[in-house]
């Protein structure tokens, strides 16, 4: 499957959660929703996976976590936040070039409209998700 259809399907999820929950619960709440409905949906789906990061040659283990990351291709990044900041966008990239990972989503579920809070960031490219799932 191409990141572009997990990615999809991960945005489908994002919508029956938010859907069901709504904004203002704890980013941990979202997570187990989203890891619930994604492997109901038979995907492959590792939460909390330790990022090492490589310096001097030298790989260090310094705690870098990602949130989701779906058929070992795409990485989810889930936030609860009155709004994303440049640092998260910036996460999620440094994110993608230790996974060597193409594709990830910043996805904010603490907005009225899910829709709103979908970054979809490839390849350093960010674009905000303006199409229903």
């Amino acid at each position: 499957m191409s990141e572009n259809d997990i990615s999809f399907n991960v945005r489908k999820a994002a919508f029956a959660v938010h859907t069901a929950l709504g904004p203002g619960l704890l980013e941990s709440s979202y997570e187990d929703a989203m890891l619930y409905e994604l492997r109901r949906a038979g995907f492959a789906v590792q939460t909390q996976v330790g990022l090492p990061m490589i310096y001097a040659g030298q790989q260090l283990d310094i705690g870098y976590r990602i949130d989701m990351l779906v058929n070992r291709k795409v990485i989810v990044e889930l936030k609860s936040v009155d709004s994303i900041l440049d640092v998260h966008k910036e996460q999620l990239l440094t994110y993608l070039k230790l996974s060597k990972c193409k594709l990830g989503l910043l996805i904010n579920l603490n907005v009225v409209h899910v829709k709103e809070g979908i970054l979809r960031i490839v390849n350093g490219l960010e674009e905000t998700l303006r199409t229903s799932a």
